[in-house]
This record gives structure tokens, C-alpha cells and sequence, in this order.
């Protein structure tokens, strides 16, 4: 598919969930970019998880905008409500959007939909209405949107690696069926109004900062108190497992390539943004394990497999995520780089300084 190049300076740029994991890193990196540009940033500051992590990458940002003499306005505000979402846009016009405001989780999905149906299906339609909207009155409107969806949408797939080429329509969690939605509503919209989209199916993002409720911050947690952590399906679960750089690397390659109007004159794409390596679970925490002894976090002789309990599979997981990239690859030079050891590292050493002080 033919792509139109995009130069980001003197870009505006709307993110939405930018207090979020991969939403903070972007901006970080864009800031530290040699593009100028203004960044809008929306957020809600939610309690899903601890709201000071969210604070502390706000922080970040805006120290590292002030240091890089860039424009950031910060927005608290929530995109399910269509009058913040509009004002945003006739306020600052922003020529890409990157919609990575998201309830996020699949286990939490299962108790408390509203959440989901609110932030994933309400909230979107108000960024695709906006965007429509955007190219009112002669106005050159929205260059590229690109929004968040998630390896999840291949439920129960067992063809392997996943491809965007392959049928999803049989979700095992009401987040995955959020997310399959946001594909058919931006597909809709492309189609309709002409609005450059595409879809980024992320596959379990990790890293410093991340979010608490991923298994890796959750497992760190509970070994430091000197709890037991729970390990599904007896730890034969693969997962593809992207550092949070590689993420960002992609994002911003995507960012500067929109698509044009494909066979079907649509100009929609979607792409797998994953590490193309599934990593079996048992030995992605003996990894951290390690790490964790490394950075003094636990200690030396902690007895690791006192702490393990292996346990049956949870309703709305699956055994496997595997992302083939190869369009990734051809048409931006995707490739991620950093090794499960590398990354987790990382992590522990931001773990250890952020939550130990020392």
C-alpha cells in the first residue's frame, strides 16, 4: 500500500491517555526529537491504578518540554465527554492524533464493563467525530489518526504468528471486543470521511513505568512482600513480550507514514506492533527473578520457587501472542531490539530507584 510521507515539524499533535504508559513515552521522545512541534495532552487521571505513577510521567514530560523549549499543554479531561473532545479540537486544531486512551486490561473487563463501553467505544467515536469534523469549513483537518488496539482481538486464534491478514471475530474478553470495535468504527470513518487511519495492535508492552496491573510489576510486588505469585495455565502461556523503546520507535515511524487509499479507496490500515519472539512465561520470571537479585531487590538467596503457584487459566486469556511484522518491517524498517533481559533489567532498575530509593 502506497504511504504518504509525513514531516512532524511544526506538527500540533493530540495524545490522548498521555499520563498513560505507552501515551508518556511517546511524548517524551517526540519532545526529545529535533522536530518542532506542539503536543496536546488529554487525560483523565483515573484510579485504575496508582494515580501518582501517572502524575510522576507528567512530570517528566513537562520538565523535559520545558528543557527542550517545546510546547505541551497538559488537559486534564476525559475523551468520553464530546464537549472536551471538541473543544480540544477547535481549540488547537491538531494535525495528528494519536488515541491511546483506552481502559485497559482484560481481566478487569470482566468485572466492571462500564468502564470499557465509556472509555473504548464512547470515547472513541468522540475522537473519530471530532476528526470528521475537523475538515468542516475548508479547514486541511486531521493528516493521520492513529489509535490503540491490542493483540487481544486474536482471542482464541491457534494459527501462529498472528497476522493482520487473519479473521478476528471471536473475542474471549469484552476488552478484546472494544478493541475489535474501535477497527470497524475507524474503518467505517475512513471510508465515509476520508480520515487517514490506522490501528496499532500492541502486544504486552513492558518496561520502567509501566503499568502496575501488568503480571511483571505485579509479580515484582508481591516477591518483595514475600508472597506467593500465581502463574496461569501452570506457566505454559507464551507471550510476546515489546519493551516500551521498540513501542515508540514504531509508533513514530507509523506516525510519519499515513496511509492513502487502499484497492477499496480506503485509506485505513492496521499494523502488529509486537517483538516477533513469544517468550514462555516460566522464563520471563526467572529472568526478572534474576534481575531482581541483580539490583538487591530481593535478596541473593531468596527462595524463589517457595514463591511460585502454578494455577489454570483465566477467563478471557489466551495461551499464546506471536506478532508477525513483516508489514511493519517493509514499510518502516520495524525491528525491536532490546533482548528480555535487557528490558527487564531496565525495569528493575528503575524499580529499584523509584519505589526503594536507592
Amino acid at each position: 500500500m502506497l504511504k504518504k510521507n509525513i514531516d512532524l515539524t511544526e506538527k500540533t499533535i493530540l495524545i490522548t491517555g498521555i499520563a498513560g504508559f505507552i501515551g508518556a513515552n511517546l511524548a517524551i521522545r517526540l519532545l526529545k526529537s529535533n522536530h518542532k512541534m506542539k503536543i496536546i495532552g488529554i487525560d483523565n487521571l483515573n484510579d485504575y491504578y496508582d494515580v501518582s505513577l501517572k502524575e510522576e510521567r507528567l512530570k517528566q514530560i513537562q520538565y523535559i518540554s520545558r528543557k527542550a523549549l517545546k510546547d505541551f499543554i497538559f488537559i486534564k479531561g476525559d475523551i468520553s465527554d464530546l464537549k472536551t473532545v471538541n473543544n480540544i479540537f477547535n481549540t488547537y486544531s491538531p494535525g495528528i492524533v494519536v488515541n491511546l486512551a483506552a481502559q485497559a486490561g482484560v481481566r478487569y473487563s470482566i468485572i466492571n464493563p462500564d468502564s470499557y463501553i465509556r472509555s473504548n467505544i464512547t470515547g472513541f467515536y468522540n475522537i473519530l467525530e471530532a476528526c470528521r469534523h475537523s475538515y468542516d469549513k475548508g479547514k486541511s483537518g486531521v493528516e493521520h489518526l492513529l489509535y490503540a488496539s491490542s493483540s487481544s482481538v486474536y482471542g482464541s486464534n491457534r494459527k501462529t504468528p498472528y497476522s493482520v491478514e487473519d479473521k478476528v471475530d471471536n473475542p474471549v474478553s469484552l476488552y478484546a471486543a472494544t478493541k475489535k470495535s474501535n477497527e470497524l468504527f475507524a474503518h467505517a470513518y475512513a471510508k465515509l470521511y476520508g480520515i487517514p487511519s490506522t490501528g496499532l495492535r500492541f502486544f504486552t508492552v513492558y518496561g520502567p513505568m509501566g503499568r502496575p496491573d501488568m503480571a511483571y510489576f505485579g509479580f515484582t510486588n508481591k516477591l518483595l512482600a514475600g508472597e506467593k505469585i500465581r502463574i496461569f495455565n501452570y506457566g505454559n502461556c507464551k507471550r510476546d513480550f515489546t519493551y516500551i523503546d521498540d513501542i515508540v520507535t514504531g509508533v513514530m515511524g507509523i506516525m510519519q507514514r499515513s496511509p492513502l487509499p487502499n484497492q477499496d479507496g480506503i485509506p485505513y490500515k492496521v499494523y502488529n506492533i509486537g517483538n516477533n519472539k513469544p517468550e514462555n512465561l516460566l522464563d520471563f520470571i526467572n529472568i526478572l527473578q534474576e534481575e531482581l537479585k541483580r539490583t538487591e531487590i530481593l535478596p541473593i538467596d531468596y527462595d524463589f520457587e517457595a514463591h511460585k503457584e502454578l494455577v489454570e487459566m483465566q477467563p478471557g486469556d489466551v495461551e499464546v501472542t506471536f506478532a508477525d511484522i513483516e508489514e511493519l518491517e517493509k514499510d518502516i524498517g520495524f525491528k525491536p531490539e532490546t533482548s528480555l533481559k535487557e528490558g527487564l533489567g531496565l525495569f528493575a532498575d528503575w524499580y529499584k530507584e523509584y519505589y526503594l530509593g536507592f
